[in-house]
């Protein structure tokens, strides 16, 4: 680790992460797990969030059971997929089965949890604050000049893989209303499209709203981040059914205000809760916030949030 050093200094390098497990191939599962034998760690840490990692995980999970006897903590971003099937429960539980702590990232996922595993306890702890790209951060008018964004305008993001559950239907019948009120403005849509783009473009037309939205349908690499959040007064994130946001924390991260309609405990610090896939409560809401200089009011806000520091302090009582 690097708690030794300056905490504003720059992550290392990801090209000196050497890359030991293939999810595709199982001699790799067990190579990893010699590997971290002779490493004798106090803990294994394993990110769970998709069932795609069952057999990977569990292998180093039933190992790590008989011959080594770790601490074995799972980080569930997702207990199960956001698009769960039948078959998803009954893997998840076999794979988590095999930890000793679990981390999920609210109250609601918790309660998720504890009805796979009853007899497993889970810590609430939120996903802490994504900074990493924000000491790059950008004057707006430059960032909206390199995007072709109007520099003079409202502009809204919506930000990551295009999914249902991520509600930019719910968005998107939120701007006709937001159009009337505000005048001109644009949503910039940034983000790869995972399920029928002709969908939400015929909704788009059905609303009238094709000269507000700006559509970038593609993977946004780590090094362009600071590009989006640079040029945006503005994250919406209307999920209808989350654990937590790596996109909120970002913003976060950058200081941009946001709408959201995921759990916050701090809202009004930068954060404005809504109801999930309340349209008319989003319009208001996004009305609201460029209505009396309330965008400045947000901006002012604490941004309260748990840091990396603190989930290392909670891990760190995890060690075996």
């Amino acid at each position: 680790g690097q708690s030794d050093k300056d905490p504003s200094a720059k992550p290392l390098d990801v090209e000196n992460v050497h890359y030991s497990l293939d999810s595709l191939n199982p001699i790799t599962w067990l190579t990893t797990f010699l590997q971290i034998r002779r490493f004798q760690p106090q803990m294994i840490i394993l990110s769970w969030w998709t069932t795609f990692w069952a057999l990977a995980w569990s292998v180093l999970g039933i190992l790590n059971h008989w011959l080594l006897k770790r601490s074995f903590v799972y980080i569930c971003h997702n207990v199960l997929p956001h698009e769960a099937h039948w078959w998803d429960r009954l893997i998840a539980r076999f794979v988590l089965h095999w930890g000793t702590h679990f981390i999920v990232q609210s109250e609601a996922e918790k309660a998720r949890f504890e009805h796979l595993l009853p007899f497993a306890q889970a810590t609430v702890f939120p996903l802490p604050v994504y900074d990493m790209f924000a000491g790059d951060k950008i004057p707006k008018d430059v960032a909206r000049e390199r995007l072709s964004l109007p520099k003079d305008i409202p502009v809204l993001l919506f930000f990551g893989i295009v999914r249902e559950y991520k509600g930019l239907q719910i968005l998107l019948r939120a701007l006709p209303e937001v159009q009337q009120h505000l005048g001109d403005f644009v949503l910039l849509v940034a983000g790869e499209f995972w399920e029928n783009r002709h969908a939400y473009m015929e909704l788009i037309d059905e609303l009238g709203i094709l000269e507000c939205v700006v559509i970038d349908d593609r993977y946004i690499p780590n090094e362009e981040v600071v590009l989006y959040f640079s040029a945006a007064d503005l994250l919406v994130a209307p999920y209808l059914h989350a654990t937590g946001s790596g996109v909120v924390q970002m913003a976060r991260g950058f200081q941009l205000p946001a709408i959201t309609s995921l759990e916050v405990g701090d809202s009004g610090a930068g954060i404005l809760s809504v109801p999930a896939g309340d349209v008319a409560a989003l319009a208001a809401a996004i009305i609201a916030h460029f209505a009396d200089n309330r965008e400045l009011e947000y901006r002012e806000g604490s941004f309260a949030h748990s840091s990396w520091e603190s989930l290392g302090t909670v891990l760190g009582h995890f060690a075996a």
